[in-house]
């Protein structure tokens, strides 16, 4: 009987050191999940980050193209007005060569100047008007492509910011088969708050 016992105890004693073993494996398996979940949640605030600093840069493109907007539409109007003071110019221009011919002589002198003044300002402010329009529709376009790109840099980033997190619910799932749900109770409170 008391070899028996003694057989028994040195049964239970190896019992108890691999469990010892499991035991302390499993805390080691603990550790390197908790420290792979807390490494992706700084990468999800990394990339929150970028996408803010991205729809920012979306927010500053709008800004500028909206200002060329109102630049060509403020040259538009002063050609608008500037047209319009020209065929006044010529109108009156016509009944001063129709009263006299020494005053229609210099009054069409001074019209002459004048019109070739407002023709020149014209011409330089359609000029301007069009390097306007030029530059808009070069904005535009550099915006629609910077803007695709971002578009698509967002996607991607969600796209990614998507896997982490199904990454994460995966490991946190891992680690509730592994270690039973009551474990969970002891998981760093920044995993349970992840988005």
């Amino acid at each position: 009987m008391i070899g028996d016992l003694r057989q028994w105890i040195e049964l239970q004693g190896d019992k108890m050191e691999v469990t010892r073993e499991r035991y302390q494996s499993a805390q080691e398996v603990k550790k390197q999940l908790t420290l792979k979940v807390e490494e992706l949640e700084r990468k999800l605030e990394t990339t929150n980050a970028q996408n803010i600093e991205f729809l920012q840069v979306i927010a500053k493109r709008e800004e500028s193209i909206h200002q060329c907007q109102l630049r060509l539409e403020e040259k538009t109007c002063e050609c608008s007005s500037l047209a319009r003071q020209l065929e006044m110019a010529i109108e009156d221009a016509k009944k001063q060569v129709e009263q006299t011919r020494e005053r229609a002589a210099s009054r069409e002198r001074a019209a002459q100047s004048k019109m070739l003044d407002l023709e020149t300002q014209l011409s330089r402010n359609k000029t301007e008007l069009n390097q306007l329009r030029r530059s808009k529709d070069d904005a535009e376009r550099r915006y629609e492509s910077r803007l695709q790109d971002l578009k698509d840099r967002l996607e991607q980033s969600e796209s990614t910011n998507r896997s982490m997190q199904n990454y994460v619910q995966f490991l946190k799932s891992s680690y509730a088969n592994v270690f039973g749900e009551s474990a969970l109770l002891g998981y760093p409170s920044r995993s349970r708050s992840s988005p």
